[in-house]
């Protein structure tokens, strides 16, 4: 007998990896050590099952067509890759992962979030269940599920109702996703309840480059440069000299955000203030 198709927020690839990427987020606002970059680190390199399923997640949730055809030919290459992972691999990686989290957090506060575009994410999970195994689903599932991912790179809805769902996700969801990358911080420090540009391209990098340090490293480098050429720019617009003394000192001080190979989370912290202080600049000259 045919099985109903039961979706799993906390086995499914992609929603964990955005609430961990959440986690990290809020903690570097907040100043705090995060113990969920080693865990993202761990799981979700390029050389594990949980890895290589979350690019598979990616591209059915985020690639386009103009096209049906090409939509389905994408889903079919994609399921193809997903048939070809070790489902047991799988089966572990998630386990200790969740494992991980279940020593270092509270799971139900943990997982407890909104998540923009759950419905599709929900969708691949429920495809990639029917399509790598053995077992038997309802058909009726398995085709909606097929039809909400269809829809969402084709853009060809097939009823007006999930039309206005479709057109009312995207227009809150371009409102959810200013920070970076599908990352929606939900407790913000109060010092930056409003990031600029450059916070937020910041955190966008940071969270988009875990697994990448040397891209990592070279984007804070340049933002460094960047940085202390636009507070030496100010310098001499100071006139307390106590103030002058102090940004001086900052300024000599901001090149340790470039020391090591790897960008630590304190050293991410400090680039947000040191925008933080490039903002309050800015807006005294203004006055």
């Amino acid at each position: 007998m045919a099985r109903k198709l039961k979706h799993s927020k906390i086995k499914n690839t992609s929603i964990l990896f955005e609430v961990l990427t959440r986690q990290i987020t809020a903690d570097v606002l907040a100043g705090k050590d995060t113990k969920t970059v080693g865990m993202v680190k761990k799981f979700f390199n390029e050389n594990t099952e949980l890895g290589k399923e979350l690019q598979l997640y990616r591209i059915l949730s985020e690639k386009t067509y103009d096209s049906t055809e090409k939509a389905k030919q994408l889903l079919e290459t994609v399921v193809k890759s997903r048939q070809r992972l070790s489902n047991s691999k799988l089966r572990s990686e998630k386990y200790n992962l969740i494992k991980e989290i279940k020593e270092n957090y509270n799971v139900s506060d943990f997982f407890n979030v909104r998540i923009p575009n759950y419905k599709i994410l929900a969708s691949i999970y429920n495809i990639f269940q029917a399509e790598s195994t053995t077992d038997t689903f309802d058909v009726e599932d398995v085709v909606n599920s097929k039809f909400t991912v269809l829809e969402s790179i084709s853009g060809k809805k097939t009823t007006s109702k999930k039309e206005n769902f479709l057109k009312e996700y995207r227009e809150k969801d371009k409102d959810l996703r200013l920070l970076a990358y599908q990352i929606l911080v939900d407790k913000f420090n109060s010092k930056y309840k409003s990031l600029n540009e450059s916070q937020k391209g910041l955190l966008k990098n940071y969270i988009n480059n875990i697994s990448n340090t040397n891209s990592l490293r070279e984007f804070v480098d340049r933002e460094v440069i960047k940085t202390k050429k636009e507070l030496n720019k100010h310098l001499p617009k100071v006139s307390d000299k106590i103030t002058k003394i102090k940004l001086s000192e900052a300024i000599n001080q901001i090149n340790t955000i470039s020391k090591g190979k790897v960008v630590t989370e304190k050293q991410v912290l400090n680039l947000m203030r040191y925008y933080e202080l490039v903002k309050e600049i800015k807006n005294v000259h203004k006055r």
